[in-house]
């Protein structure tokens, strides 16, 4: 049987009805993390986030920081167990260029730390909405959720203000404010009662684009009052949140507010200018 004669012209139009149909789905298939790349967006395309990657969460809080907020540190003898305190725990994640998290807890004579800080790298997919304003919206949600009382009166929001009317601390169930720690003050709703004004949680100005503190009192079981001390701040596209617990040994102690306070700001300031760097 004589084979057919291969004609080349034709190889070439096939190839070409095949390119055309493929062109330009390239484009379709790359999420991309931002909308930088984008040829096609229009003028008015929303712009990527400001910030790529996260830091090394274990990393990001340095030894002078820990040593503030975890007083035990310092009483560690054994060097082995002070750089594993030092080093802290990482959370668990699928992404570490998206969500990356650390965790501290420190023992000491005087009380029991913990410290827990979040990096949250927000993306958004749409074209219309900016990276920033997405990071904005996952912001909004988490102080939303702090419940933040209402400014009273003519008070402005501030860090050194207070945000809103009701005092951080919630008072024990059963009579703990009746009870008399020793040294003739009530315990529970006395301490909340006297709250300063510029202690309680609050919207903060000056750190990162937005910023909220919290301050709550608990117990953990009849007599131990542990204070969490909750910062989040949003830069740009990151979203950072700051867990500051506090537990004295004694019983009846109950942390000091404007100290864990402090300590929780100082660091949020940090992580602020180190992500300004």
């Amino acid at each position: 049987m004589q084979r057919k004669a291969y004609v080349p012209g034709a190889a070439v139009l096939l190839a070409a009805l095949l390119a055309g149909c493929t062109g330009g789905s390239g484009s379709g298939d790359e999420v991309g993390d931002s909308k930088a790349g984008d040829t096609t967006a229009s003028a008015t395309a929303a712009q990527p986030g400001k910030y790529r990657t996260l830091p090394e969460a274990c990393a990001a809080v340095d030894h002078s920081s820990l040593d503030s907020l975890l007083p035990g540190i310092e009483q560690l003898t054994d060097e082995q167990q002070r750089e594993k305190a030092y080093a802290g725990e990482a959370t668990q994640t699928f992404d570490t260029d998206r969500k990356v998290g650390c965790r501290w807890k420190v023992e000491s004579t005087d009380a029991t730390d913990h410290l827990f800080v979040d990096f949250e790298r927000v993306v958004s997919y749409d074209n219309s909405v900016s990276d920033a304003a997405r990071a904005s919206k996952v912001y909004t949600t988490k102080e939303d959720a702090a419940d933040l009382p209402e400014p009273s009166g003519s008070d402005t929001a501030g860090s050194g203000s207070p945000a809103k009317g009701s005092t951080p601390e919630s008072t024990p169930s059963g009579s703990a404010g009746d009870a008399d720690p020793g040294d003739g003050t009530p315990s529970g709703s006395a301490t909340a009662s006297e709250t300063p004004a510029d202690l309680q949680p609050r919207i903060l100005d000056g750190l990162g684009d937005e910023a909220f503190l919290d301050d709550k009192l608990s117990t953990s079981g009849s007599t131990a009052q542990q204070r969490t001390v909750t910062v989040v701040f949003r830069t740009s596209n990151v979203v950072v949140t700051i867990e500051y617990e506090e537990q004295p040994a004694q019983v009846g102690a109950v942390p000091d507010s404007e100290e864990s306070q402090d300590r929780a700001l100082k660091l949020a300031q940090k992580l602020v200018d180190a992500f300004n760097a």
